[in-house]
C-alpha cells in the first residue's frame, strides 16, 4: 500500500498560520489606508499638502495601496503584490524621513512585512 499524501514538515502548521496573520493584517492597513486617501480623508489631504506632490500622488498611493491589499488575497498575484507593497513602503520611508521629517517607524515595519511575506511564500522557495 502507498500513499500519495504530501508530507507536512515539523512546525508547518504554525508557519501557515504566522503566513496567514501577515497576510490578513497587511490586508487590513493596506486596504484602510487605501480607502482613506481615496476618500479624501482630511487627515490624508493635509498630508499629502505637507508632502507638497499634489492630490493626484494622494489618489495613485491610494490606488496602489489598494490594489496591493486586494492582490495579497488573489494567490497568483499575492507574492507580487507583496513586493510592490513593500517598494511602496520605501517610497513612504524616504518621504517621511526626507520631506515630512517624521518617524519611518510604521513604513518601515510594513515594508519589512510584506517583504518577509514575499521572501517566505509558501511553495515558492526551496522545499516549502
Amino acid at each position: 500500500m502507498t500513499t500519495t499524501g504530501t508530507r507536512r514538515r515539523p512546525g508547518s502548521t504554525i508557519g501557515t498560520v504566522a503566513h496567514w496573520t501577515v497576510r490578513i493584517g497587511l490586508v487590513a492597513v493596506f486596504a484602510a489606508a487605501g480607502l482613506a486617501k481615496l476618500g479624501g480623508d482630511a487627515t490624508m489631504v493635509e498630508l499629502f499638502d505637507d508632502i507638497g506632490a499634489g492630490q493626484g500622488l494622494r489618489s495613485l498611493v491610494g490606488s496602489l495601496e489598494l490594489a496591493g491589499a486586494v492582490g495579497l488575497l488573489v494567490p497568483r498575484l499575492a507574492r507580487t503584490a507583496a513586493v510592490c507593497l513593500a517598494l511602496l513602503m520605501v517610497g513612504a520611508t524616504v518621504t517621511n524621513v526626507a520631506v515630512l521629517h517624521t518617524s519611518p517607524l510604521l513604513t518601515v515595519v510594513l515594508g519589512l512585512a510584506a517583504a518577509g511575506l514575499a521572501w517566505v511564500w509558501p511553495g515558492q522557495r526551496g522545499q516549502r
